[in-house]
């Protein structure tokens, strides 16, 4: 008997259902999506124009929120406009190749995103608890080295996958019942054992993830310890605000994340339609939430004013 040619049994195109059991509703869950999306996509681009130009924002905290603005963008870009098109043109179909593509996009810029909080957080944490050794520790060289390790980082744990998958069959199974691809939502539609996919997808990204939360938690605690000590109220209410509100950015970063890995693997009894609309929030929220974030910060609000609002006093005095 010839061996079994498992590359045949290889599906030219997925078939991406949506939200199961919501189809109905696809056109009105478009809409917000859609708000979302573009309001992240404005307001990103915003931050990192204001960033780029202004060259007293060349300083290590604006240059990481710009990182993130990039990895926040890349993460809603993989999977939003196959969404939308899903939602109003029934545009199911998508490429065995491109699916992969969207996959390794999707982690990938999660995993980097994640990298980048933490070094948000080592960033405030010197900076409160170090304040005279800022200049020397965080230098541009640092901040380079940093973005590096985060592509690097992110790149060797995510690329595995790809191979991962390419090596199952999946005997014509090709209906992945979500709006986009990612790791195991493909590896279940395998007719094989995916004990590796699923060992690997929760044991090595996972733990990576935990190793970043784990590390931010001391930084802030840290950062807590430090601000309890300051005599001044009104630095401590400074910090506190500044700090405050990137402690919110990261918790409804890794919330819906680790809700969405742990749902996938233990989650059986939640209702499919709920955990596949978290899936889609998880790629929205944190890309609007940096906006907020850098909006919020004095330096950036100011200069988007400077450049967007009143640039013709700008022209005047220069």
């Amino acid at each position: 008997m010839p061996p079994l040619n498992l590359t045949s049994l290889t599906p030219a195109t997925f078939i991406l259902v949506g939200i199961p059991g919501m189809e109905k509703l696809h056109i009105w869950i478009s809409v917000p999506f859609c708000s979302m999306y573009l309001a992240a996509l404005l307001g990103n681009s915003v931050v990192l124009f204001v960033i780029r130009t202004e060259r007293s924002l060349h300083q290590p905290m604006y240059l990481f929120l710009s990182m993130l603005a990039i990895a926040d963008l890349m993460l809603s870009t993989t999977t939003v406009p196959k969404m939308l098109a899903l939602f109003w043109f029934s545009a199911r179909e998508i490429y065995f190749g491109a699916c992969l593509t969207q996959m390794f996009f999707l982690h990938f810029s999660f995993s980097a995103e994640s990298v980048i909080l933490l070094a948000m957080a080592f960033d405030r944490f010197v900076a409160i608890c170090y304040p005279l050794r800022y200049a020397t520790v965080l230098t541009q060289s640092a901040v380079v080295k940093t973005g590096l390790v985060a592509l690097l980082r992110s790149f060797c744990i995510i690329f595995p996958c790809i191979f991962l998958l390419k090596r199952l069959p999946f005997c014509g199974h090709n209906v992945i019942p979500h709006t986009y691809c990612e790791h195991m939502g493909i590896a279940r539609l395998a007719c094989a054992d995916i004990s590796i996919n699923i060992l690997y997808g929760l044991a090595v990204p996972f733990a990576a993830i935990v190793v970043d939360v784990v590390l931010i938690a001391v930084s802030y605690v840290l950062i807590l310890l430090a601000l309890f000590r300051l005599p001044s109220r009104t630095a401590r209410h400074k910090a506190f605000n500044t700090c405050g509100s990137h402690v919110c950015v990261i918790l409804l970063f890794y919330i819906p994340a680790f809700f969405t890995v742990l749902t996938h693997r233990f989650g059986q009894e939640i209702p499919h339609h709920i955990h596949i609309l978290l899936a889609n929030l998880y790629v929205l929220f944190p890309p609007l939430l940096n906006v907020v974030y850098g909006v919020r910060t004095q330096q950036i609000k100011k200069k988007v004013v400077k450049v967007f609002i009143c640039p013709k006093s700008r022209s005047l005095r220069e």
